[in-house]
């Protein structure tokens, strides 16, 4: 007979096995009928015209979603909300470690405050189309500019701020916008940083000409503002008057959010109003067992795509309280901040990067912080921005005693491409998968011959057309570049620019990128750019960057520079000189510290730099020399720098 523990394991895989069926049926619903299935999400929104036509192919490979529907993301996300009688629920729900601050804003307020910002908006000329550029730290008027831009049809444009003041200023440059909003400083575990001088450099930089900046002062630092161009936050809205949400096709670009370029050049992600709204609504009741009434927190920051989906935009749509948070996993105060939030404020469910994970498991390994913290609210613990190894969701799940939830997807994506559907179907976890495609993407893992491969087998992971709701719908500005970037490998398929493969049960595993594109804590960072910044330096005649395996961060930039003939430079002052030129160039969240001088570069005979060869001897692996190298005594060159660096430590 079965004791009763083995009874609940026997019942808990048949629920698993039951779940993971409905999962492959509402999955293959959405595939074989897109419109039906699609259609019916988007009646859990608010629509002025609903839309006929759910999707339009007669442009493919550009495809488009709810073409002749009418609607207002902002509308859907607050006033609606009011509407119902539900203005006094919290709307965001501000936790500020770094400043000692913690205060609620309720769905009227969020009404009151969107309302005013986007009149004043509409007082100085901002109209349906423009581009606003929000350049903020992790404060509540950084959603209230978001939402003040949709409210108005305006496209906003987020960088995050800690990028330095010519990777802002080439952004401007490419969005070309009327306005920035921008806050005297951000704060840091390190201290203050000042936003304003950066933004003033930038706009000192940038050829495209910014006709006005509202400046939020923050106590921490005070900033002068520039007579003609710069307008007080405070004073401005004081007069403004209230703006009603405007009437948007289903098709107007919400964003553009900016993502790294394998050339350097950043890449505009546009973001439509109609399918984002659908897609975001549904994965937050679907995905993240999320419903009106419920508290969500994405520890994330508005710079980046989850901050997007999961600060802003998702929790608002289905009416839930965001937190929104201003500090670190660890150091604000210490490893236990997290969990104290997460009880104090209800959270149902938290998402949170690896990297946070790692951290606190790094600072209390034996979940000391843990003790006495009441996490009977949380119900699921979601990761993603980098791989998550296994023994990071082990720990974590061990420690929490909660579902731990590795899931899969990116900022041209929008929401999740692979993930355990804990609102309607849970399967079982496998550590190392983000589990199975959502519904609406047809995930395939290929061969470079675009031929399907065999389960357990590695290869080019890519995503059937038409994307689902909600993911990119081209670059900003540059229809070419989207189709040449994501469209042109596989004619038919998204190239999603990641490797892995899928198992017996039709998992799928994210092992790495195929492009030189590296994350950095969930950062996605150019090695394009890293090269570029490193030989600006008077000395270096040539660069190359690749991203090395870091046990906290997942990836670190790790750069190896030639110098120009007869430099004299000592070693210790090179390598404080080219860490301080990325910090001042690409700004902190780099992570750049890892940096030395060799004699030559690897390169093939057509002067193709060998990154990926590189990599492998950083990283231990097995690698055979390419035909095509020019001079095969380069790779142990590589390999003794790299040996210096505490890489590459173990011969093969």
């Amino acid at each position: 007979m079965l004791t009763e523990q083995q009874n609940a394991s026997v019942a808990q895989a048949a629920n698993q096995k039951q779940n993971q069926q409905k999962h492959q049926a509402l999955h293959q619903a959405s595939l074989l009928n897109k419109a039906e299935f699609w259609g019916e999400a988007a009646k859990t929104l608010d629509w002025i015209k609903p839309a006929h036509t759910v999707l339009d192919e007669s442009q493919a490979p550009f495809y488009h979603w709810f073409t002749d529907g009418e609607m207002n993301t902002c509308y859907n996300a607050v006033d609606r909300h009011v509407l119902a009688g539900r203005g006094d629920q919290v709307a965001i729900q501000y936790v500020s470690p770094v400043t000692d601050t913690e205060y609620g804003i309720s769905y009227a307020e969020l009404q009151a405050q969107v309302s005013r910002l986007a009149g004043f908006m509409q007082s100085i000329g901002i109209v349906k189309g423009d581009r606003v550029v929000i350049y903020m730290s992790m404060v509540p008027e950084t959603a209230f500019a978001m939402l003040a831009c949709a409210r108005i049809g305006a496209i906003h444009s987020v960088v995050f701020g800690g990028f330095a003041a010519n990777e802002l200023a080439t952004r401007i440059n490419d969005a070309k916008p009327k306005l920035v909003l921008s806050a005297t400083c951000g704060i840091e575990p390190s201290g203050v940083i000042p936003y304003k001088p950066l933004l003033d450099k930038a706009l000192e930089h940038a050829v495209h000409q910014v006709e006005h900046c509202l400046i939020l002062n923050r106590s921490q630092y005070q900033a002068d503002l520039q007579e003609g161009r710069d307008l007080d936050w405070q004073a401005a809205l004081a007069t403004a008057p209230k703006a009603d949400c405007v009437s948007l096709k289903a098709t107007d670009p919400l964003y553009v959010l900016y993502t790294s370029g394998t050339t350097g050049q950043p890449k505009g992600v546009v973001r439509d109003n109609g399918g984002h709204a659908v897609a975001l609504a549904w994965s937050m009741q679907h995905i993240y067992d999320i419903q009106a009434g419920d508290v969500f927190w994405a520890a994330s920051d508005v710079g980046w795509v989850v901050g997007h989906s999961y600060i802003v935009y998702g929790p608002l749509l289905v009416g839930a309280t965001t937190l929104m948070y201003e500090g670190k996993p660890v150091g604000t105060p210490d490893p236990g901040a997290f969990w104290r939030t997460i009880a104090k404020y209800k959270v149902k469910s938290f998402f949170t990067a690896p990297t946070a994970i790692r951290a606190i498991k790094r600072e209390d390994p034996d979940g000391e912080y843990l003790q006495g913290v009441d996490l009977a609210c949380l119900k699921n613990v979601f990761l993603a921005g980098e791989r998550c190894e296994p023994d990071t969701l082990v720990w974590a799940h061990t420690k929490l005693a909660k579902p731990v939830i590795d899931h899969w997807w990116q900022t041209e994506t929008g929401w999740p491409v692979a993930a355990n559907l804990m609102g309607t179907a849970p399967v079982a976890i496998k550590p190392g998968s983000p589990a199975l495609p959502v519904p609406g993407y047809a995930v395939e893992v290929v061969d470079e011959l675009g031929e399907q491969v065999a389960p357990n087998t590695s290869g080019n992971v890519v995503i059937k057309l038409p994307l689902p709701p909600g993911t990119l719908t081209t670059l900003w500005q540059n229809d070419q570049r989207y189709q040449d970037s994501y469209l042109s490998m596989y004619p038919g398929y998204y190239l999603t620019g990641d490797a892995g493969y899928t198992d017996e049960d039709g998992y799928l595993y994210i092992m790495s990128r195929i492009d030189d594109i590296i994350n950095v804590a969930g950062h996605r960072l150019s090695t394009g750019r890293f090269e570029e910044v490193l030989c600006q330096h008077p000395d270096v005649a040539e660069a190359a960057v690749i991203g090395v395996d870091d046990q906290l961060k997942g990836q670190v930039p790790l750069g190896l520079v030639v110098l120009k003939k007869g430099v004299t430079i000592s070693d210790e002052e090179l390598h404080k000189q080219l860490i301080t030129l990325v910090r001042q160039e690409i700004g902190p969240v780099a992570s750049f510290r890892l940096v030395s001088a060799i004699q030559k570069l690897p390169k093939t005979r057509s002067g193709k730099i060998l990154r990926g060869t590189m990599r492998k001897i950083a990283d231990n692996q097995q690698y055979t020399a390419p035909a095509t190298i020019e001079d095969p005594q380069t790779l142990e060159l590589v390999r003794t720098a790299l040996t210096r660096m505490g890489y590459a430590d173990a011969l093969i």
